[in-house]
C-alpha cells in the first residue's frame, strides 16, 4: 500500500468483535495445532501415504477460469468432456459465455455439466463497477445475478473482487462489509450461499490503523451466517510471504491454515493453486501446476477435512491463472490430488 499512514483513536466495537471472532497472530489454539503439524509448508512433506483420500470423493473440482482459452476456442461441450475424463465432479464458473465459440443457454449450460457428471458448485461474479450502472454485478445487478445462479443450481454464488470499493481504511471495508451482508441475505433467500475469493493483498493493513489486517476487519464486520469465504490457498500464503510484518517493520505472523481451522464452516470452498517457493519474488512463489510446486497440499487438506463433518462440508478447486497448457495443468493436478492419501489413517 502506499499513501501517508495515520494513527487514529481505537474503536472499541471492531477490537470486540476481532476479539471475538478470532484475531489471528502469533498465538494459535492446542486444537489447531495438533492438526497443523509443523508451520510452514515444504516440499518435503509432500508424501502420498497409504491412508484414505486426502481429498474426500465427489469433492474435487476445477475454476473454469483456468480453462478460458479452451472454452472461447472449443465451447464448454469438448471442455466438460476432458474434465469428465480427468476425474473431476465439479466446475465453478467463471462467467456463462463460450466467447468466440457461440452462444449458449443457461439450460444448455446447466444439462450439459450434468450430462458429463459435473456439479456446478460456484461462481464468480463482479463486485461493483461505478462506471456502468448496467453492469453485471452484485452492486448493479444482484437480482439478475441470483437469477442466474438459481436457473444454473448453483448453491454458492460469490465475487473473486476485494472489498476495496470504499478505499483500504478499516471504516471503508466495514462499509463492504455491510453491502457483502446484504448479498448474503439475498442469495440466503433463495437457498444459496454468498462468498468472497481473496488475493494476496486482503492480508494487509488497514491504512488508517496499520495494526489491524484487513482480512480480520472482514471477519469480523461479516455475519457468518450470511457471507462465506473462498480461500485461495496460494494467494494467502503470498499473503503470509508479504504481509507478515507491518510497515514498521515489527512482525505480525500469521498461518493462512489456522483461519479455517478456527471457523471451518466459514470456508466452504477453496481454490488450490500451487508454487514454487521463490523468496526473490514480489509474492514469494512462483505459480506452476498443482503438485510441481511447494504448498503442502496433503497437510492442508487433511487438516480441514478432520474438523467437524470437514469431508462433505468442503469443495476444493483447481486453478492456474496462466497454465502453459490448460488440458496439460488439469489432467496433472486432478491426478496429483487424487493420488494423496492420509498418512495417519
Amino acid at each position: 500500500m502506499t499513501g501517508t499512514r495515520r494513527h487514529s483513536t481505537p474503536d472499541p466495537e471492531l477490537s470486540r468483535k476481532l476479539s471475538r471472532r478470532g484475531m489471528l497472530g502469533v498465538a494459535a489454539g492446542a486444537t489447531a495445532a495438533a492438526l497443523l503439524g509443523a508451520t510452514a509448508p515444504t516440499a518435503a512433506a509432500h508424501g502420498k501415504g497409504h491412508g484414505r483420500p486426502v481429498v474426500p470423493p465427489g469433492r474435487l473440482g476445477i475454476q473454469l477460469y483456468s480453462l478460458r482459452d479452451k472454452v472461447s476456442t472449443l465451447g464448454f461441450a469438448p471442455v466438460f468432456a476432458e474434465l469428465e475424463k480427468y476425474g473431476y465432479d465439479e466446475i465453478e464458473y467463471a462467467g456463462y459465455t463460450q466467447g468466440s465459440a457461440g452462444a449458449i443457454t443457461l439450460a444448455q449450460l446447466r444439462r450439459l455439466a450434468r450430462d458429463h457428471g459435473l456439479k456446478a458448485i460456484g461462481s464468480h461474479v463482479g463486485y461493483y463497477d461505478d462506471g456502468n450502472p448496467g453492469a453485471y454485478t452484485f452492486a448493479q445487478n444482484l437480482t439478475k445475478v441470483l437469477d442466474d445462479a438459481e436457473a444454473l443450481g448453483l448453491k454458492h454464488i460469490g465475487t473473486a473482487s476485494g472489498p476495496w470499493r470504499y478505499g483500504s481504511t478499516v471504516d471503508g471495508w466495514k462499509r463492504c462489509a455491510e453491502e457483502f451482508n446484504e448479498y448474503g441475505a439475498a442469495a440466503k433467500a433463495r437457498g444459496m450461499k454468498f462468498y468472497q475469493h481473496n488475493h494476496a493483498e486482503e492480508f494487509s493493513f488497514a491504512t488508517d490503523r496499520p495494526n489491524v489486517r484487513l482480512y480480520d476487519v472482514l471477519l469480523a464486520e461479516t455475519d457468518p451466517d450470511l457471507v462465506y469465504l473462498e480461500m485461495d490457498i496460494y494467494w494467502a500464503y503470498a499473503g503470509q510471504f508479504r504481509f507478515s510484518k507491518r510497515e514498521d517493520g515489527t512482525p505480525a505472523p500469521f498461518d493462512p491454515l489456522r483461519y479455517v481451522l478456527k471457523q471451518p464452516d466459514r470456508y466452504p470452498l477453496f481454490h488450490v493453486k500451487d508454487g514454487e517457493r521463490d523468496d526473490t519474488a514480489r509474492d514469494g512463489y512462483r505459480m506452476v501446476d498443482v503438485g510441481d510446486g511447494d504448498i503442502d497440499y496433503q497437510r492442508f487438506i487433511s487438516a480441514v477435512t478432520r474438523t467437524h463433518g470437514g469431508r462433505l462440508d468442503h469443495h476444493w478447486q483447481t486453478e492456474h491463472d496462466t497454465p502453459t497448457d490448460s488440458f496439460s495443468f488439469a489432467r496433472k493436478s486432478s491426478a496429483h490430488l487424487h493420488a494423496l492419501r492420509e498418512k495417519d489413517c
